[in-house]
């Protein structure tokens, strides 16, 4: 992963506690970001990601996915550490994207994959990027002030064209597998309710032996549980709000968000407006009507069901289809997640429960489930 500067540690003593705290200019929270979709943005939606956000905003040809929020220069402005990057793949029947850029058929969701799996290669060897695949590399990668951090995580499992390439996947580089995003070979989804298939049931095995993390984001109900009985290893919800607060398929009810606590899981609240407010898009709300306020509603409702803050995270979303009109008051490109940190500390959260929220929860789990 090449040499870095390690970070100077300043002990700093806060409500009779000693709380360990990285000194960096202009930077008061470390950020680990549960979910973006840069290689889809980046070779579908011909997003230039190394480049200044006003240059992407500029060049943005796919209107219908928003303003840009994201880019590594924002990433690196922001103290956002850590991403987990996808590789997802666009369904033709629902996708933004020509076709050749989306898939029909197996073969060439795996193919397109491939590609953006290629992507991420590619601009960590031009030295943009650390992929994290094992616990040293994680421990080397957050000692360093340069660079962000990637960890692969594929959503939607349809460019697994057998379960027993899983392994073969792990290989290249993936560390987390969520097996939906709408129906897929593999499991039910948002908008498609069902079980595990055979082929899914056969997955969990694949995934559990190979050592990848299990991501329940986007997974139907009966498919949820059905893999919460089947897989032993670490479990996540990378980018999933609370069903309590918006009642569709696409959250977690209060009993999916215990079963994943009970299982040590972490939850990333998503920032998009309508998963946070459900009067947003009913109503016609403005932009600077949602506030930080709803993104901690339901980072506290998930507290309040663990009864601590071990388990909830952030997993933005940011690129995820919509774009800095659609994401609270306060946030106009991914940097701004800053912000997010003030606002949990005015409505009460300690320092340390701050820091579990924002990055520690994630980097628990990173040095918990990578392999050695």
């Amino acid at each position: 992963m090449g040499s870095c500067k390690p970070l100077k540690l300043e002990i700093i003593k806060n409500d009779n506690r000693l709380l360990s705290k990285r000194v960096e200019k202009l930077q008061r929270f470390t950020i680990v970001d549960g979910h973006e979709d840069i290689a889809f943005n980046a070779l579908s939606l011909r997003r230039n990601f190394l480049d200044k956000i006003s240059n992407i905003r500029t060049k943005n040809a796919f209107k219908s996915e928003g303003i840009p929020t994201v880019s590594f220069p924002e990433l690196k402005k922001g103290n956002v550490r850590i991403v987990f990057a996808t590789i997802w793949v666009a369904p033709c029947q629902k996708s933004p994207v020509p076709r050749g850029l989306c898939y029909s058929a197996s073969d060439e969701a795996h193919a397109l994959a491939m590609a953006q799996m290629d992507y991420y290669r590619s601009i960590e060897s031009q030295g943009y990027v650390n992929i994290i695949r094992t616990k040293a590399e994680l421990k080397e990668h957050l000692s360093c002030k340069t660079k962000v951090g990637l960890v692969i995580l594929m959503e939607g499992a349809d460019p697994i064209l057998a379960p027993k390439e899983a392994k073969e996947w792990f290989r290249a580089g993936v560390r987390i597998i969520g097996p939906a995003w709408q129906r897929t070979k593999y499991s039910g989804g948002t908008g498609a309710p069902g079980p595990l298939t055979k082929e899914g049931k056969e997955l969990m095995a694949e995934m559990e032996t190979a050592g990848m993390i299990l991501d329940m984001s986007h997974m139907a109900d009966e498919s949820f549980f059905d893999a919460l009985d089947l897989f032993h290893g670490n479990v996540i919800a990378s980018h999933s709000n609370c069903r309590k607060y918006v009642p569709t398929d696409r959250q977690l009810t209060d009993e999916m968000i215990k079963a994943l606590v009970s299982k040590n899981g972490v939850i990333g609240t998503v920032l998009f407006n309508k998963f946070l407010d459900p009067d947003w898009k009913r109503k016609g709300k403005a932009k600077k009507e949602v506030t930080f306020s709803a993104v901690i509603k339901h980072m506290k409702n998930v507290c309040d069901l663990s009864g601590d803050t071990l388990h909830s995270a952030i997993g933005s979303d940011l690129d995820g289809g919509f774009g800095a009109e659609s994401v609270p008051r306060g946030i106009d490109t991914v940097a701004d997640l800053q912000k997010l940190g003030d606002a949990l500390g005015n409505e009460g959260f300690s320092v340390i429960e701050v820091s579990n929220i924002m990055a520690d929860n994630w980097i628990r789990l990173l040095k918990r489930a990578l392999p050695e």
